[in-house]
């Protein structure tokens, strides 16, 4: 398993993040969702990055926290070798997040990855029953990664 990891970005404190544990998280988050041999890519992302991004792909003109591209489905699906997607994250809305819930920027970044990595392998939230199971399969890699 290999996760390949960018940023923070130059107008992002690194001080406020540990990326060597957000990168075990990851392996461990992979592992746990038995994609142990898969890669991934990591990026940590401003605002303005992730909100081009957002408009982007999907039609929102605002920032949002992690954006997932998925490498299962689609038409490139059959060229991706091991990789199992993308996951952005903007480390300024989750900085504003993590101080809004009153947890570490770590913490925060721990639960956005989890959420973008769960939508990487196919879960989803917009029909009640799928929220259910997205939000249970959290707890359940949350409770994993000692959050």
């Amino acid at each position: 398993m290999s996760v390949l990891f960018s940023g923070p970005p130059e107008s992002v404190d690194a001080k406020l993040l540990n990326t060597a544990l957000l990168q075990r998280r990851a392996e461990q988050i992979l592992e746990r969702i038995e994609h142990a041999e898969s890669e991934l890519s990591l990026s940590l992302v401003d605002d303005t990055t992730i909100a081009e991004l957002n408009l982007s792909y999907r039609k929102m003109d605002r920032p949002t926290d992690v954006l997932s591209f998925s490498l299962l489905e689609g038409e490139e699906s059959t060229f991706r070798g091991n990789l199992l997607g993308d996951v952005v994250i903007s480390v300024e809305t989750a900085a504003r997040q993590a101080q809004e819930q009153g947890v570490s920027v770590d913490e925060e970044l721990a639960r956005l990855l989890i959420h973008g990595v769960l939508h990487l392998i196919g879960h989803d939230h917009m029909e009640p029953e799928e929220a259910e199971r997205m939000q249970a399969e959290e707890r359940r890699l949350s409770q994993v990664l000692a959050l």
